[in-house]
């Protein structure tokens, strides 16, 4: 709780003896290359706008909050940050989700696009991960219009369309697969691809590298590329900082556990942080 180093080992010392694990750099001896990059995103002027009106509307939620704080629950003031954070996360990924008249720009769209088209045109083949269901939709619609071929799945998949989409994509069929991250994080062998695009940052990393495990497991005989699309400038990119360190306690006392949740104190440290600087 207290980043106490001493009391870490402690408890790495007691666990110990009732873990039974298998790293893969054990289990898969020839498992090729894995290159992890971020690529970063600059919003335009009109989406950080609508990005810094909502962030100063949770801050000023947060301050009219704590006059009745003796009165109101802990746990939901934590709800209500919690909500402000998801907005913005969303707001990240493409405007239109928390705003479904915007007509404006969709940086992150724009970037993907291009990242896309580039990998295609070289001969790859990806994986696509988001944790909104709705931005999937987004990205969809988006590879329709481009008549780009692809699989899709995400929790409303039946087990059999699951089987059979992720055959497909395996036999050939489909540049780009996307996939729900809780949906598809787990639990697939997808070595067609050799790239993996996360579009939005997860709040633990250990979901984010078992998503990527996907592509990067036995069988692949390729390379594997790791993107995370990072907006600058945004929770998103204070969200990769907090990824550092949840690393490293999930490996000092689990090896790739869960990491702890976060705290009222840290959420609101994520909505002050967060300027256009």
């Amino acid at each position: 709780r207290d980043n106490d180093e001493q009391a870490r080992a402690q408890l790495q010392q007691l666990i110990s003896p009732f873990l039974l694990r298998r790293h893969k750099r054990d289990v898969l001896k020839e498992l090729p290359a894995r290159t992890e990059l971020t690529l970063n995103v600059k919003l335009s002027k009109e989406e950080f706008a609508l990005y810094d009106l909502i962030r100063q509307e949770a801050l000023d939620s947060i301050t009219s909050k704590s006059d009745t704080k003796q009165t109101e629950n802990l746990g939901q003031q934590k709800i209500i940050i919690l909500s402000y954070l998801t907005k913005l996360r969303r707001l990240c990924c493409n405007p239109s989700l928390i705003s479904p008249d915007w007509n404006g720009p969709m940086s992150k769209l724009d970037v993907f696009s291009d990242t896309l088209s580039e990998l295609i045109e070289s001969g790859h083949k990806a994986l696509v991960f988001s944790q909104f269901v709705d931005h999937l939709k987004i990205i969809e619609a988006h590879l329709q219009d481009k008549g780009i071929s692809y699989q899709y799945l995400d929790g409303s998949t039946s087990a059999k369309q699951r089987t059979e989409r992720v055959a497909k994509f395996q036999g050939g069929e489909g540049n780009v697969f996307l996939i729900s991250l809780t949906a598809g994080g787990v639990g697939l062998n997808l070595t067609a691809a050799d790239y993996v695009i996360h579009l939005d940052p997860w709040w633990n990393p250990a979901v984010e590298d078992q998503a990527s495990d996907r592509a990067h497991r036995m069988g692949q005989q390729r390379p594997v590329t790791i993107v995370r699309m990072v907006t600058s400038n945004t929770i998103e990119e204070q969200i990769q900082e907090l990824h550092s360190n949840k690393r490293e306690l999930a490996d000092s006392v689990l090896s790739g556990a869960d990491a702890p949740k976060l705290d009222i104190d840290t959420m609101v440290r994520l909505l002050r942080a967060t300027s256009n600087s």
